[in-house]
């Protein structure tokens, strides 16, 4: 599994957008992996939906931030390629170092999810089951008795 992640801003009052793709590896889809999802510390601004912030609102305000923050997520198996944008709040500094600490995050649950699944062992197993003892000796005289009248049938046949 990889992420990559970037972070773009325009110049201006424009909010920054973090793009990341999580690709999954071959050896990892084989496992049929879930679908990982992981509450992060990357803050969600109000009206997210918006792509600029101007000064003394939102989060450039004295009551900057919503609260809520995004959720990061891994794809199940059956994708490859997971690619997600999310809208960061403006920053004077641009300065984001949750992001970071958010994907380790969602590694680490990535990794658990992996390890369990290696943790499952393969196997082929075969078998066979034959008549037991005390069927064989409860239908032997009858099976005995049937082959000699047809053994006695041939033999005054010829």
């Amino acid at each position: 599994m990889r992420i990559e992640w970037n972070i773009t801003k325009r110049r201006g009052n424009i909010r920054p957008i973090l793009h990341y793709t999580v690709t999954l590896e071959e050896h990892e889809r084989e496992l049929a992996l879930p679908f990982i999802r992981i509450a992060s510390t990357i803050p969600e601004p109000p009206d997210s939906w918006q792509e600029f912030c101007y000064p003394g609102q939102h989060e450039r305000s004295k009551n900057p931030m919503s609260g809520k923050t995004y959720d990061l997520e891994i794809p199940s198996h059956k994708g490859r390629l997971w690619k997600q944008s999310l809208r960061l709040p403006w920053r004077e500094e641009n300065n984001y170092p949750e992001i970071e600490q958010s994907f380790k995050k969602l590694r680490d649950a990535f990794e658990a999810e992996l390890k369990a699944a290696y943790d499952s062992l393969p196997m082929n197993e075969s078998n066979a089951l034959e008549t037991s003892f005390e069927s064989r000796r409860f239908i032997a005289p009858g099976v005995l008795a049937e082959r000699f009248l047809a053994l006695a049938k041939n033999a005054k046949a010829s």
